[in-house]
């Protein structure tokens, strides 16, 4: 009786042989870059609170049932799993972060380990192109056990879709352990109901119906027990519920935090990310599935095929997804090329071509490890592009330990302020003694206390907003990341809070600082510990060497001086940088900066063009278009926002500056075309700050628009609409009356330039 839809002992090369050979060495390559991909600093900012976690444990014998960590929180059920982070203690204490990172590497390894289990050369290939999405997402935090344990899953349930014989009795007891590390165990119970899926599929073709009915009726006692093994955890069947809501992540959070942004797509992304040298792998794959899915659906392989198209939206959908998205691609795209590859073969007459094909590309694909590999040790790879990791293992360069030694040093007064992204750190680096203020877990601390966060690290420190928070929570210590990447834009009031009064510096390196409320009762510590932010030394200990170390010094402190207003020093720190790694994109967008608040343009154009040409993000795009209207290229400013606006995850300011440099080039339906795709690429309300007043802009250049048109009417309709969303702005009020005059309504016109004499009164 047939079993299964497809055999992957079969390849397409001619001679078994051959093909055993060639996954043999493929599948050697790709375990060697994954050990290479996956030994990496420790960067993520969530295993913080998980070490805090497994020592609270350890600690106190139990697992806890309301918030232990922070100050903002206190009373809220507890509702993560114990047992990752129990581990990540116990791997902590035997090795410190060197031993970590050596788990991720593990980790990295053992995935992909699991999907050349069964695999061909071509699943091989697929894997390595895998490498880098897997090795992201197998940094040491819990979700590495969610990556594993889904490959795993995978790989059994697929073995048992093509041959009927997976042993799934090792189902429930891997969701023993899934449930007590991860709430991603949700991915689990998909690919169950996936694999039904599959099999139902399978019955719309007369002939597999008996084997899909055969196959089920083995598997589902195994699905069962694997759904009762998700109850052997603290919390019994609420676990259900735990894991849904808080695997689906916040309105807030998805909009702010990029792993849960929706993944843009477009030509220009695209095609670079089909790069040799710096491949976007989820691109590449993307383009597998493309080639995939419609073979899939040729063969008959309907189940499979919508397997890839539901894997893709999810990845499309969360870009923190596209691991799994990956996963799924290796293993069911892998196994519907492979067989299509097996049969295509015998209708070459040649038996040599497929042989030398399959070769050849071996030998390419090898040789890509291995420029890949080599990017990778060198730390090309992440010099280069926006990471926070190094080669190697140890702590990542990003997080604030300067400063929070110095607070551990000084006993500093509590509570302590701390921003969203570094507070998994502070509980486990400060902790039990100091609890944060908000960490990575989200879900405790709700999306108001999040979004107060956020709006509170762009504000200045003298502020009202500022005085009810520390007064609230007794707030006396505020620590601040200050690296270049998702760090330093997030307090653009460093400056501010450098100079402000209520508020005092008292550390400052390239990476972080700390500040001091000033009351009586700090009054003496400010005195003995407080520093002049303009003249600190930055880098704080002068780098020697030209390593990643002394490059990512150079670079932060680049950054920090620049926001800083020391621009010379700034300059130089971008020399340094350079010398060591003149293909940082980023260090040339801050030099570009700095010459352009010089008054060197054409300087800092170069500037600009050249970080543009090494990672063309929308950073860079959107620098370089305000620069060319200064220099009065208004055709360059307008291709830069359409560069900048095709990278934009919310493009609405960049379509809005677009339609006002199309009306100073004199093309007002161009500009009418950028206004309404502006107003329908805003965010949602929740994340929106300044909406009347963005509302306010657009309706004003649609009313220049008209007006350049000889539409009076609608010029008219528009200008009434931007003095009602902004009805203090002086220019709006005498614009309208202008167009009141143009219309012949003089009365009206009168009206207007009443408002107009109105907001003139002081």
């Amino acid at each position: 009786m047939q079993q299964g839809r497809t055999a992957t002992a079969v390849s397409s090369p001619s001679q078994p042989l051959l093909a055993h050979r060639l996954f043999v060495i493929l599948g050697f390559a790709a375990l060697a870059y994954a050990l290479l991909a996956g030994l990496r600093t420790v960067t993520d900012w969530d295993l913080g609170w998980q070490l805090a976690t497994g020592r609270w444990v350890a600690q106190h014998h139990q697992v806890p049932s309301t918030e232990v960590f922070s100050y903002t929180a206190q009373g809220q059920p507890w509702e993560y799993p114990v047992a990752s982070g129990l581990l990540f203690y116990l791997v902590y204490l035997a090795g410190n972060y060197a031993l970590l990172s050596v788990l991720g590497a593990a980790a990295c390894v053992s995935t992909i380990a699991l999907l050349l289990r069964r695999g061909s050369w071509v699943t091989a290939t697929l894997a390595i192109l895998a490498i880098p999405r897997i090795a992201l997402r197998t940094t040491p935090r819990a979700e590495i056990f969610t990556v594993v344990l889904f490959a795993a899953f995978l790989s059994l349930l697929w073995q048992q879709y093509e041959t009927g014989r997976a042993r799934l009795w090792l189902l429930p007891l891997m969701m023993m352990a899934w449930v007590n590390l991860h709430l991603g165990l949700t991915a689990g119970l998909g690919l169950i109901a996936g694999y039904v899926l599959l099999e139902c599929l399978e019955m719309v073709w007369p002939n597999h119906r008996r084997s899909a009915i055969d196959r089920l009726r083995r598997a589902w006692p195994w699905f069962l027990a694997t759904l009762s093994a998700m109850l052997v955890n603290p919390w019994g069947w609420r676990v259900f519920a735990t894991a849904l809501h808080l695997m689906a992540p916040m309105t807030a959070h998805s909009q702010q935090i990029r792993e849960w942004a929706p993944t843009k797509l477009n030509w220009i992304t695209s095609i670079f990310g089909l790069s040799l040298r710096s491949p976007d792998t989820f691109v590449v794959l993307l383009l597998v599935v493309a080639i995939a899915v419609p073979v899939a659906l040729i063969r008959r392989q309907l189940g499979a095929a919508v397997w890839l198209c539901g894997a893709t939206f999810l990845g499309i959908r969360a870009q923190r997804l596209q691991v799994l998205f990956s996963i799924v691609v290796v293993i069911v795209a892998g196994s519907v090329l492979t067989s299509a590859l097996a049969s295509l073969q015998h209708k070459i007459e040649d038996a040599r071509l497929p042989s030398i094909l399959a070769t050849g590309a071996c030998c390419f694909i090898v040789l890509l490890v291995c420029v890949w590999s080599g990017d990778m040790v060198t730390n090309r790879a992440y010099m280069g592009r926006t990471d926070l990791a190094s080669f190697g293992t140890g702590l990542g360069w990003w997080f604030p330990e300067g400063g929070a030694a110095f607070i551990e040093r000084e006993n500093m007064p509590g509570q302590i302020f701390n921003s969203y992204s570094e507070g998994g750190y502070i509980t486990w680096r400060l902790g039990p003694k100091y609890r944060d203020y908000i960490d990575g877990r989200g879900d405790p601390f709700g999306e108001e206390l999040f979004l107060r966060n956020i709006v509170l690290m762009g504000t200045p420190p003298d502020s009202a907003g500022w005085q009810r928070e520390a007064e609230r929570y007794d707030i006396n210590t505020i620590i601040v990341p200050l690296g270049r990447y998702q760090a330093l834009e997030q307090f653009p009031v460093l400056r501010q809070f450098c100079d402000g009064e209520t508020w005092r510096p008292v550390y400052l390196d390239e990476v972080s600082a700390v500040f001091l409320r000033r009351r009586p009762e700090t009054e003496s510590i400010i005195q003995r510990l407080q520093i002049n932010c303009f003249t600190t030394p930055v880098p704080a200990i002068l780098p020697t060497g030209n390593d990643s170390k002394a490059f990512n010094q150079w670079a932060n402190a680049a950054a920090v001086l620049h926001l800083l207003g020391r621009n010379s020093e700034a300059l130089v720190a971008t020399t340094k940088a350079l010398a060591i790694f003149p293909e940082s994109a980023y260090v040339h967008h801050t030099r570009a900066n700095l010459l352009a608040e010089a008054g060197d343009l054409r300087g800092a154009e170069q500037q600009y063009l050249l970080a543009a040409a090494l990672e063309p993000n929308a950073a860079t795009w959107s620098a370089l278009a305000p620069l060319y209207h200064r220099e009065g290229k208004l055709t360059s400013e307008i291709d830069a926002w359409e560069h900048a606006i095709e990278r934009l995850p919310s493009p609405d300011s960049a379509l809005l500056s677009l339609g006002y440099a199309d009306l100073e080039a004199h093309r007002p339906r161009e500009a009418l075309n950028a206004f309404e795709r502006a107003v329908a690429s805003q965010p949602p309300p929740v994340a929106t700050s300044g909406n009347n007043s963005f509302l306010a802009n657009v309706a004003h250049g649609r009313a220049l628009a008209w007006s350049a048109l000889g539409d009076l009417q609608h010029a008219i309709s528009f200008q009434e609409e931007t003095v009602r969303l902004a009805p203090d702005r002086f220019d709006d009020w005498t614009y309208l009356a202008n167009l009141y005059e143009q219309a012949g309504r003089f009365e009206d016109a009168r009206k207007a330039r009443e408002h107009t004499t109105a907001n003139q009164l002081p």
